[in-house]
């Protein structure tokens, strides 16, 4: 049976997630009605992880097994013409027949991006936090994570979990501006633990808790204790990238960067008045002339 290996980029905000639903609108299931039209019955359409709802990919790796083989390029552009906007099949080349995205991963790269500041563009890339954010700190606490170690108190429905052990290999922090993003590496990923960890992160760096407190909620620490809850700090899931799968061979992970850079640096926009285009003296106001409309540029209809 021909097998493929998908790489697919998409903007999650208005999809439940991933993975195709019955009664709700999926990425999964947008690329499965477009192949479908394009190359025939699919046997099998997965991906290296199930990204929750709202959740973006910069590069979901998946595994496709038609009936037929087709040719790579072609069909990749054909699919492309079938996709909403924000769904795009990055890339399409052929698999071995046993290759399975889930499986043979190794380890999966998550994003997540932390605007200080409010950007009328970013709503759907960012978590925007007020409060001031201490990266040393921050960077401290992320240094605990690295390790096996039991997330049970960082995920979602725990007990229904075969274990909640997971090997957390890279934990990082940079600043861009007024951006800062977390990368976060591991074997797998335990349903909204990224954004749990995302969260007790920011709450680190807003100074609401000691990277201490952080190392006894992974070593099992009670909810209770000093009434630290990692479930009221999950992070929205806007801010949150799949940056890729990992597999044998593939190549190392660059140094980490925006997925999307949406919030720049404030202070970079001249002051309300202006300045003319030829940055002379600040031009003054027009004076209204009467009779000419409502306002001073008023000439009559354009």
């Amino acid at each position: 049976m021909p097998t493929y290996r998908l790489l697919v980029e998409y903007e999650g905000t208005r999809y439940h997630g991933w993975q195709e639903q019955r009664n709700a609108r999926t990425v999964a299931g947008e690329l499965l009605r477009a192949i479908e039209k394009v190359a025939g019955p699919v046997a099998d359409l997965g991906g290296s992880g199930r990204t929750d709802a709202g959740v973006h990919a910069l590069a979901q790796t998946a595994h496709l097994r038609l009936s037929r083989p087709v040719d790579a390029e072609p069909f990749r552009r054909a699919v492309n013409e079938l996709l909403p906007a924000d769904i795009h099949l990055l890339a399409v080349g052929a698999a071995p027949s046993t290759f399975h995205s889930r499986h043979d991963a190794v380890a999966r790269s998550y994003l997540y991006q932390v605007s200080s500041r409010r950007t009328a563009f970013g709503k759907r890339y960012v978590w925007w936090v007020k409060q001031p954010l201490d990266l040393a700190r921050m960077e401290q606490a992320a240094a605990l994570l690295p390790g096996r170690h039991d997330f049970e108190l960082f995920c979602e429905r725990g007990a229904e979990q075969k274990s909640t052990v997971v090997v957390v290999e890279r934990a990082e922090l940079a600043r861009f501006g007024a951006l800062v993003v977390v990368r976060l590496v591991a074997s797998h990923f335990l349903w909204k633990m990224v954004r749990r960890l995302a969260g007790a992160l920011v709450e680190v760096g807003k100074g609401e808790i000691e990277p201490a407190a952080l190392d006894a909620l992974i070593r099992g620490a009670p909810r209770s204790e000093d009434g630290m809850k990692p479930a009221e700090w999950t992070a929205p899931p806007s801010g949150l990238f799949l940056e890729r799968a990992l597999y044998p061979g593939d190549p190392p992970l660059g140094p980490v960067a925006p997925a999307i850079p949406v919030a720049a640096e404030e202070g970079l926009v001249e002051p309300a008045g202006g300045t003319d285009r030829a940055r002379g003296a600040a031009r003054p106001a027009r004076p209204a002339q009467p009779g000419r409309g409502r306002g001073p540029w008023r000439r009559g209809r354009r």
